[in-house]
């Protein structure tokens, strides 16, 4: 790591004292060398996305944050997920994108880098980095009233948001899921499947999944169901403890399935293993 990137991302945090804010730039935003995805209207939980690249977002709502129910997990424009870096989940703008959010309930501004999609929670504008959250102040409360707003950083800034090729998170294999800050109502769950281990040299059977995540969000588990399909069907379903499983399959061989938990785990899913869903006893 450069000897000069944590005083980049300090300079980033911003405490308001100013009056007033800095003029919205004009001009193209400069090129950066990454990609930029608009991607395609989508639709979570009967509700229709449109991306859109809005130059000139600026948006009053809630903020939310997520962090390790998701850590590891690749996020909708490919990156691994990294609760302590400074990015952003939002419904429709690029990826990436630059925003500065102003935390109105404290007046902490911060400039995120936008790599994901979400929070899918009605009334919610974005959904922030743990590292982000705490920097802002809206770790502990869960929630803060912001301000949102598209800007387009220099060079430096944008090179201290990049996302680290040498420093992909690795999922702790006893890492607690992300707490249930504000579940979403639903419909009666359908009832639970108990779900056991499958080794993948098992003989071939009519009901094997690959689980890729237990999430608590909903909206979240929805979108990644989604996400995977390339991979093959996807469902989500709740468990006992109220945590979505999404799963992959079924697949009808363990070799077929071993195939497909190779691929998920190189894309990126650590965490993704073979079960087998019971029929009641």
């Amino acid at each position: 790591m450069h000897s000069n990137r944590p005083a980049l991302i300090t300079a980033l945090l911003l405490v308001a004292g100013c009056a007033g804010h800095a003029p919205r730039p004009v001009a193209p935003p400069p090129a950066t060398g990454e990609h930029v995805k608009i991607g395609q209207p989508y639709q979570v939980l009967g509700q229709w996305y449109y991306p859109s690249d809005d130059r000139s977002y600026d948006v009053t709502g809630i903020a939310s944050w997520y962090g390790p129910g998701f850590h590891g997990l690749s996020t909708a424009n490919g990156e691994a997920y990294t609760m302590d870096g400074l990015s952003a989940a939002h419904k429709t703008l690029p990826m990436p994108s630059y925003v500065e959010v102003s935390n109105l309930d404290n007046g902490r501004k911060l400039v995120v880098r936008v790599n994901d999609r979400g929070p899918f929670v009605s009334g919610r504008i974005i959904d922030l980095s743990r590292r982000a959250a705490q920097l802002l102040g809206v770790d502990r409360p869960g929630t803060a009233h912001v301000r949102v707003r598209r800007v387009f950083p220099d060079a430096a800034t944008v090179a201290a948001l990049a996302p680290q090729a040498n420093a992909l998170p690795q999922i702790a294999a006893a890492m607690p899921p992300a707490p249930v800050r504000s579940p979403i109502p639903d419909a009666k769950a359908p009832p639970p499947v108990t779900m056991v281990d499958v080794p993948a040299a098992v003989p071939a059977g009519p009901a094997i999944y690959i689980q890729v995540a237990a999430l608590s969000d909903q909206g979240k588990a929805a979108w990644l169901a989604g996400f995977l399909k390339d991979y093959g069907a996807t469902r989500t379903e709740r468990t006992p403890s109220g945590l979505w499983r999404v799963q992959v399959g079924p697949f009808g061989e363990a070799t077929t399935a071993q195939a497909k938990l190779s691929a998920l785990q190189a894309a990126g899913y650590a965490d993704a293993h073979l079960v087998r869903s019971l029929p009641p006893s």
